[in-house]
């Protein structure tokens, strides 16, 4: 494959370079979703060191699971999928830990020490005059359930449109659209007591 090919950033041609071997087309795909992948990542896990962590994860699992992509979807949905799925392991793994630790300490069997709530998360595109308020509204978007996190993410955050988020999520307009009303009704009613003591 030529790497003029590469340069014009064309999806297929990145893939076969990809399932090739070639080290370019990998390098190309990284410089063109790295910026993607890893917004993802920090707006799911609201960690600036875990979203690099799994950053990395993902293209490693892009990298190896090349061949297995059929182009039944664009490479970015593809791409979108598989970062959610990876940060969401990382979420779910570290819940299934709190709840361990939880039952440990009520039977004095263990401690909880080191799988307390993270430090308050802005994200680092908010204004320095916004930050209080993205802290509340972050730590509030961590509480929502899972899909409706990642659905408010997607739109809200990376700017998907909700024809965007169908693709990544594989569902239905009717089933996004529930998503976002049913997670900002939830954010209204987490948030209201902070807007009240702040008006």
């Amino acid at each position: 494959m030529e790497d003029v090919a590469i340069e014009q950033g064309d999806d297929l041609t990145l893939l076969a370079g990809i399932k090739a071997g070639n080290e370019i087309a990998y390098q190309r795909l990284v410089e063109l979703y790295r910026d993607i992948v890893f917004n993802t990542c920090l707006g799911l896990l609201q960690n600036r060191e875990d979203a690099e962590d799994i950053a990395q994860e993902v293209f490693i699992k892009i990298f190896r699971s090349a061949r297995a992509f059929r182009g039944e979807a664009k490479l970015s949905t593809w791409i979108y999928r598989i970062t959610i799925s990876t940060s969401l392991d990382l979420l779910r793994s570290r819940k299934r830990k709190k709840r361990f630790a939880l039952v440990q300490s009520l039977f004095g069997t263990g401690e909880t020490e080191g799988v307390d709530e993270q430090s308050p998360f802005v994200h680092p595109g908010v204004a320095l005059e916004n930050k209080e308020r993205a802290t509340v509204l972050f730590k509030a978007i961590a509480s929502l359930p899972e899909n409706q996190r990642v659905a408010f993410t997607l739109h809200k955050v990376e700017g998907l449109s909700y024809q965007e988020i169908c693709s990544v999520m594989n569902a239905s307009l009717p089933a996004v659209e529930s998503l976002m009303h049913r997670a900002k009704g939830n954010l209204r009613v987490k948030l209201a007591d902070y807007y009240n003591d702040h008006k």
